[in-house]
Order: C-alpha cells, then structure tokens, then sequence
C-alpha cells in the first residue's frame, strides 16, 4: 500500500513571484508553509527553471513546500504524459514536498494542453477511467497523491450522481487524498444550483489533506474562479462552518492575479488561521499526533 502523511502543516499561502523576494529575506513567521506550483519548477529544456529552483530551495530550507499541479490531466482520454511525470518525480525527489496535488478534471486532447481545468461527466465510466490514472500516477510516484475539486461552469446531460459523490468515490476507489476547495464549491454551487452544505457534509475528513481558499468574480448570473480577490464572506462562512464541525485542517489561500502587497496577503492567512480555531506551531509532538489524520 502506497503510504503518504498528509500532516497539519498550519496556515500559508502560494509562493508567487511577487513575494519570494520578501520571504526569502524576511523568513515571515505569519505563515507555517508554502505552496509551489509545480509547472513552475519542472526540469524544461531550455533551462528556464534554474533562478526559481533556487529559491524553491532556499524557502524549502524554512518552511515546508507542497507542490500543486495543473498538468496531469487526469481525466482526459489521452494517456498519461509519462515524459510529465518523469520531470514531476525528479522535482519531487529533490524538493522532497509534503505532498503532490492535482485537479479532478481534464486539461487537453490529441496531445494539445488547452490550460484549463475543465470538468468531466458524473458517471461510472468516467470515476473508472480516473481511478485508473491516480493509481498509474501514484505507482509512478511511489506515493499517495490529493486531488482537487475544481470549479465548474457546465454540467453534462450523461452525470449519475452529484459533484461529491463522484470525488469521494474516486478517492475511496484509487486510495488517494482530497484537496478541499471550499471556493470551488461555492462557485459551482451558484452557478448549478446546489447547496454547498450538502457537498461539504459528504466529504469524508480522514481523506482531506487540505483546504483552499480564494477569491472569485461575481458575474450577477454566474461566478467565475479567478483567484485575483479576498474570500469572500460566504466562503468564510462555509470555511468557519466546516472547521467548526470537523476540526483544523491544513489551509492555505490562493491568490494568483492581481496579486496584492504581502501584508495584505498576511491579513487573508491571519483570517484563516483565527477561523480555523488552532494556532498552530511546527513541532515533532504535533507532526506526530497530526499524521493519524492520514
């Protein structure tokens, strides 16, 4: 069996260009960790990564580093990029992550990355055919990976089952664990009409190794996910709701577009970390007790 720790890391945020420079210097003690996105860092060809590598490294040494891809597309009808995975296992080697992540959806056919994450029908071929992709991607990577929820915009006329049936029986199936997007499920719940208690209600919590935040669009008849906002105060609520009911869990928030100044990103990690009800504190006791979730 394929063994991954998906301990309480605490609060952080996604290192973005924008900071790196202030949190390599300044080391702020207002995070517990980081996460990278992993394309960034990947050993490409022409040598692009090299200065951001470096730095990778350098936070690494400080704080510890997940790593969060866009790029398995695990649902697509091609198969597995094996030449991705073979740059994603050598970066993971050297980085050594907490965890990997990727998104529970398709991002290009016929060999063509259309750098989106689009979603895929609700059925039993399809959780078949995804099960199949996260064992093969594990197997590759020798560990456990999380999958995330992404945010959606159409719904398919072939779906069996709601949104959350279909993750938690993936994940059930393939062993693997849950990337939570809180936002992602209030985007989708407003644009198809759900309720996002109920999504969040059927979400086993011995599967979550963690929980996004961000912000969004609000187009009047439907969301948009964009990451260029603060969270919003429905967001906070399901996230506050959700803490409260089932505990702390490892958080993060995004923000990926008009990036703000870093102080303002510290008040939105501030939040989380009030909300979710632990100030948490990395120390060998705490890793311990945390890796059980797992």
């Amino acid at each position: 069996m394929l063994v991954k720790d998906f301990s309480n890391l605490g609060y952080g945020c996604g290192l973005r260009p924008a900071h790196t420079s202030h949190l390599i210097s300044q080391k702020p003690t207002s995070i517990d960790w980081l996460e990278a996105l992993a394309e960034n860092y990947l050993d490409w060809s022409d040598g692009r990564q090299v200065s951001a590598l470096e730095n990778l490294e350098n936070l690494r040494n400080h704080y510890p580093i997940a790593l969060h891809g866009v790029s398995l597309s695990l649902g697509s009808t091609d198969p597995l990029d094996r030449e991705h995975l073979k740059r994603l296992a050598k970066l993971i080697h050297r980085i050594e992550p907490a965890w990997f992540s990727d998104h529970l959806c398709w991002t290009g056919v016929d060999g063509k990355n259309l750098h989106d994450l689009f979603p895929l029908p609700y059925t039993e071929e399809a959780i078949r055919h995804v099960v199949e992709n996260i064992c093969r991607t594990q197997d590759f990577l020798g560990q456990r990976i999380l999958i995330e929820n992404v945010s959606s915009y159409v719904t398919f006329a072939s779906s069996q089952m709601p949104e959350w049936e279909f993750l938690c029986e993936i994940a059930r199936r393939s062993d693997c664990g849950l990337l939570l997007d809180i936002n992602n499920v209030y985007v989708s719940s407003r644009n198809h009409g759900f309720n996002p208690k109920d999504y969040l209600d059927a979400i086993p919590i011995d599967r979550i190794g963690q929980i996004h935040l961000a912000g969004h669009r609000d187009k009047g008849d439907h969301l948009i996910d964009t990451h260029d906002a603060p969270v919003c105060e429905a967001v906070w609520e399901l996230y506050r709701d959700f803490t409260a009911a089932k505990g702390p869990f490892t958080t993060m928030i995004e923000w990926d577009d008009a990036i703000p100044p870093w102080e303002r990103m510290e008040e939105e990690v501030r939040r989380a970390r009030t909300i979710g009800g632990i100030l948490h504190v990395r120390t060998d006791s705490d890793t311990q007790s945390a890796s059980t979730r797992i």
